[in-house]
């Protein structure tokens, strides 16, 4: 999976430029709850609902929670913080 490329997608304002992929795994797995990692990459790599379901044993509905609140998270000003590289 690409973060840079997702990231770009649901951030909104962005001052600098993003780290390197593996860094911003570090991150998403820092600052997201298990459940809001697992369901953000999952959804961004294109996997069905039902997929996810199986993953992480919640319905549609707590699916579509989880995501959205992990996009909140990334417009964050603390979060973003972290995201980005300052070299």
């Amino acid at each position: 999976m690409n973060f840079t490329q997702s990231l770009l997608k649901h951030i909104d304002k962005l001052v600098g430029s993003l780290r390197s992929d593996e860094q911003l795994q570090e991150v998403l797995k820092r600052k997201f709850t298990k459940k809001e990692y697992k369901i953000f990459v999952a959804i961004e790599e294109g996997k069905s609902i039902d997929e996810i379901k199986a993953l992480v044993k919640e319905d549609e509905e707590a699916i579509q929670k989880h995501y959205k609140v992990a996009c909140k998270k990334l417009n964050q000003e603390k979060f973003k913080q972290e995201l980005v590289s300052y070299e």
